[in-house]
């Protein structure tokens, strides 16, 4: 039971060592999605497999001690993000000739998802974050679903594909495919593999752009608008461009102002 407490705090506290171990969490998602790029220009051998039981036994009781302090934990085994903990773990524990469960690897960028509540507590403690936190959302978004899909090229091409050797030429594949360039100097084999292709040419066309575009579009700030009650507006906003009402708090009216609508019509 006093475990239990211990942990439940760490997950959900807000003390600073509770806080701590969360940014502990990021560090080790993120450095075994390092790990796991690198070791793509290395060939495998004995001490890369003990690493991978290392990081398979970590993700593994982080995994048990979330679901110790779950209050609902059958819902959090099931979820999509806990069934891709558990092929992340299988991954990286079960020996199997070939690693030819190693495609499950790229499940484990899903784990930044958990992630995104760090990002809210960021936005208390790093000002830069507090004033880019839409941007910084929105580029998390693009690297996760840009990693997933090189990853899926990566772990399904890499042994029977030459032209996919390592991280960098699934990456190279997967941004040509996606920005719909399509040099054609790197291809995929196979029917699952044209078949990734036409997934990844049509995702591009529709999902890969309009996170571009969430990416590089003007900065927003949350200001709510007192007629209309639109939250969003660009920085230099003086008027709801919903409605038209002057926003009060970007600056007050001046006497040569025009009158504000407070319609549409």
């Amino acid at each position: 039971m006093a475990t239990r407490t211990v942990l439940r705090e760490l997950y959900e506290g807000e003390s600073r060592r509770a806080v701590r171990f969360r940014y502990g969490l990021l560090l080790f998602d993120l450095s075994t999605i390092i790990y796991l790029a690198v070791t793509s220009f290395v060939g495998g051998s004995p001490f890369l497999e003990l690493i991978d039981a290392a990081i398979g036994l970590g993700v593994l009781t982080e995994f048990l001690a979330r679901l110790s302090v779950s209050r609902r934990p059958l819902h959090d085994l099931l979820h999509p993000l806990g069934l891709a903990d558990v092929a992340v773990i299988i991954s990286f524990l079960v020996p199997i000739g070939g690693y030819r469960l190693g495609f499950l690897r790229a499940l484990r960028v899903l784990r930044l998802f958990r992630s995104y509540l760090i990002v809210s507590r960021m936005k208390r403690d790093f000002p830069f974050v507090r004033r880019n936190y839409d941007t910084i959302v929105a580029g998390t978004n693009l690297f996760v679903f840009l990693f997933g899909m090189t990853a899926v090229v990566y772990e399904t091409q890499h042994r029977h594909n030459p032209a996919i050797g390592n991280y960098l030429d699934a990456l190279y594949f997967t941004v040509a495919t996606l920005t719909t360039t399509g040099f054609g100097d790197i291809t995929l084999t196979g029917t699952g593999g044209r078949l990734l292709a036409i997934v990844m040419m049509i995702v591009g066309v529709s999902l890969f752009v309009r996170m571009v575009q969430v990416l590089f579009r003007p900065r927003r700030v949350h200001q709510r608008c007192p007629s209309c009650g639109l939250s969003e507006h660009e920085s230099d906003a003086v008027y709801c461009k919903r409605c038209g009402t002057l926003l009060t708090s970007q600056r007050r009216a001046e006497p040569g102002d025009l009158p504000c609508r407070t319609g549409s019509g």
